[in-house]
């Protein structure tokens, strides 16, 4: 039975066109990151286990159900269950983007625990945000091979913080997600944007 709909097909072009665009920018070396859509039956497109992401076919690009389950025999992403886990939490998102951008693998070691970006006129790129006039934090968690632990980690946050607009995992990349792929995109250059800024404003503040 073919469960591949003609919106699977849609959202899987999405998701190479953001490729090429992420990768553009350098933000996906070699074979990292990983990407993924929601559909409307709740089953989700998402991009085969290593595969270079600015070269993307629609056959890296495969389904699987809401609890992670391939349901075309591809291998998904190791990392699927941290996309699985926010579609659970965030019943509006649809779209989650997870690269290796420098911005964000530099920011995890300079600030170790947290980035907050204040007072910043791009913040109103983010969803929800309709002023400079405001704070958010972006957490960063410990990289972890074993990512059930990892998951659990990020929900644990979020149980005890509230909803955020992203975080990084230390040394490894950033996950942020909206309402759409193009939305997400967005959120996505906004924040490399704003890591850059504070990466800039630590080297400018050392003695």
């Amino acid at each position: 039975m073919n469960l591949k709909t003609d919106e699977f097909y849609s959202k899987a072009d999405e998701l190479i066109a953001a490729g090429r665009f992420i990768d553009s920018k350098g933000w996906v070396p070699a074979t990292s990151g990983n990407f993924s859509a929601r559909l409307s039956d709740g089953n989700i497109a998402i991009t085969v286990s290593g595969r270079h992401k600015g070269q993307l076919q629609c056959d890296d690009i495969m389904l699987i159900d809401a609890d992670g389950l391939s349901l075309d025999g591809k291998k998904p992403s190791a990392e699927t269950l941290l996309h699985t886990a926010l579609y659970r939490r965030y019943p509006d998102v649809q779209s989650i983007l997870h690269p290796h951008s420098l911005n964000a693998t530099l920011a995890s070691r300079l600030f170790k625990t947290e980035v907050v970006l204040e007072n910043y006129e791009l913040l109103k790129a983010l969803s929800g945000i309709d002023t400079h006039e405001c704070r958010i934090v972006i957490p960063i968690f410990a990289n972890d091979q074993n990512i059930p632990r990892l998951a659990t980690a990020v929900d644990d946050y979020l149980d005890n913080y509230g909803a955020i607009h992203a975080y990084i995992i230390a040394g490894h990349g950033l996950y942020t997600w909206g309402n759409s792929v193009t939305d997400t995109l967005r959120h996505l250059e906004a924040l490399d944007f704003l890591f850059d800024c504070e990466i800039r404003l630590y080297g400018v503040k050392q003695p």
